[in-house]
């Protein structure tokens, strides 16, 4: 019980912080009009500090960021709460963003935005094939009734079936097999003692006659 209510509660304070990052998206967004625009000015922020970073000014830095970084964990949200067969598409665009924050903060160059498309086919290669799978087997089950797990375990049962079936027949063949070879050699050993017996008769005969 107490199990339940602590993963209820866990549930409860992510979902309620997700719905507050949501409702904040629009006001985070116009942070940067809050920045001086000094092109020497830098900020500070918990012992990190931030400067222009190749740009004009802070300000618009972190009004780039934030047109990042915003969309980035929205689709983040999106894609731990979809429900739909098709969430895993989500990471594309997801990617895309993660990959231009990285790029502006992480590889100086005098443009932005301009390789992380290169770096998103992998990932493309690799999310499009699954999506596109999982939509076959959806399409086939709902759409054309063809549904493979059923058909298997109904094959698989049937063949559980003839098994259980077969294998009283097989015990009884092996049964039956030793009693069939006991009559078979007991009626050999009677055949041969009951000729050696009319052979002895006959010789008794035969001398008995010749005296």
């Amino acid at each position: 019980m107490s199990s339940n209510n602590s993963t209820a509660r866990r549930r409860f304070f992510l979902e309620s912080l997700g719905l507050i990052l949501i409702a904040l998206s629009p006001f985070l967004y116009k942070l940067h009009d809050y920045i001086p625009e000094d092109p020497e000015a830098t900020i500070n922020l918990f012992g990190f500090v931030l400067d222009k970073n190749g740009f004009d000014d802070v300000s618009t830095y972190v009004w780039f960021l934030l047109s990042k970084l915003i969309p980035l964990y929205l689709f983040i949200i999106w894609f731990f709460t979809c429900k739909h067969w098709w969430y895993h598409i989500i990471l594309i665009p997801l990617c895309m963003y993660a990959f231009q924050i990285f790029e502006v903060v992480y590889y100086y160059s005098d443009s932005v935005d301009t390789e992380n498309v290169l770096w998103l086919l992998p990932i493309c290669m690799v999310v499009i094939p699954f999506v596109y799978f999982i939509r076959i087997k959806l399409y086939d089950k709902y759409v054309h009734g063809i549904d493979l797990e059923a058909m298997e375990a109904e094959l698989q049962a049937f063949k559980e079936k003839n098994n259980k079936s077969i294998l009283p027949r097989s015990l009884d063949a092996q049964q039956d097999v030793p009693e069939t070879e006991v009559d078979l050699s007991e009626n050999v050993s009677k055949r041969t003692l009951s000729k050696l017996f009319r052979e002895f008769r006959l010789s008794l005969k035969n001398l008995f006659n010749f005296m």
